[in-house]
């Protein structure tokens, strides 16, 4: 902003002094002031550091939790709980599914959707996804109404300014145990492939695929708004060489990733989980993004909700923001 002023005040002085030259002596004085007034004036401006070409860890990789992780699943407390654990945002779940036509969601509430905005403002966070944790349960393979599900999502992320879905096709897509319905999970993400790249926004999935599996599918399904929602977990619990994993994958195909394990210990004390190395592996990708925290609770003190979130935000914060 100084400099703009100083720019302008220039300008004003050397066109001033330009006109006072063909004005009475009165008039001359008056049009020089007011340039030498204006250079006086951004002097006093404190200058504002240019925005730095690239950018610091802080702002590459962000962390979150997911709501019905902090047993605050479509309720407004998530976003205080989530700024006292000290997460930049949150995962907000779409809501339960059972066998309902859609989530039962107070995100497409526009009372409840002003509530949540107004909580997203006070604690200063940001909504990372939307997650369709229903289908953790239901086969999105065999579901009725499937493309309503997935409309309805785009919708609130649209009202929401979200720009990323998360689509887990959990144990009864599971398409390592059950590969006859892959034919049908390939059709439905086209389908949704399609509504995303109407909306503009991506939809990452989570598969029981290792990486190659993972990026198979990606081609057959032949869209660059359906990503791989990558979670640390499934790599880790099937023995599977988590650094190796994501260069597989690369930059590109990853949205989001759950920065996680199985329940037990902090990723801090995980002896399998080189997060070192994690990092390293994204930063030489160029990858930049959200880390979102799942699991990795204490098994003393698994409900612990703030004890545990907390000491995962903190060691991802360190290691990947380079916070104290």
């Amino acid at each position: 902003m100084r400099n703009t002023i100083c720019l302008i005040a220039a300008t004003l002085v050397a066109n001033g002094i330009g006109i006072a030259s063909k004005l009475a002596p009165t008039s001359r004085k008056s049009v020089i002031r007011v340039g030498f007034c204006s250079l006086a004036l951004a002097s006093v401006i404190p200058s504002v550091p240019a925005k730095s070409e690239g950018c610091g860890d802080g702002e590459r990789y962000k962390v979150a939790v997911c709501d019905w992780m902090i047993l605050k699943r479509q309720k407004l407390g998530a976003f205080q709980r989530t700024h006292e654990i000290g997460a930049d945002g949150l995962e907000l779940d779409m809501g339960g599914l059972g066998n309902r036509p859609t989530f039962d969601s107070k995100l497409m509430n526009p009372i409840e959707r002003r509530k949540m905005r107004d909580e997203i403002e006070k604690y200063e966070l940001e909504v990372c996804a939307i997650a369709m944790s229903g289908f953790y349960a239901q086969s999105f393979a065999e579901r009725d109404g499937v493309e309503q599900l997935v409309t309805d999502t785009i919708n609130s992320m649209e009202i929401m300014e979200v720009k990323t879905a998360f689509l887990p096709l959990g144990v009864k897509s599971n398409l390592v145990e059950f590969p006859e319905l892959r034919p049908k999970v390939v059709e439905r993400l086209k389908m949704a492939a399609k509504l995303a790249e109407a909306a503009g926004v991506v939809i990452g999935i989570e598969t029981a695929y290792d990486a190659a599996g993972d990026v198979q599918l990606l081609e057959d399904v032949g869209s660059p708004n359906i990503k791989v929602f990558f979670n640390f977990a499934n790599a880790l619990q099937n023995g599977r060489d988590l650094i190796e994993e994501l260069k597989i994958l690369g930059k590109d195909r990853i949205c989001m990733i759950h920065a996680t394990d199985e329940d037990g210990v902090w990723l801090e004390n995980n002896k399998r989980l080189d997060m070192e190395a994690v990092k390293q592996t994204l930063d030489e990708m160029g990858w930049s993004g959200w880390l979102v925290i799942e699991r990795s609770r204490d098994a003393n003190n698994p409900r612990d909700v703030i004890g545990n979130f907390g000491a995962n935000t903190r060691y991802l914060k360190k290691v990947f923001q380079g916070a104290k």
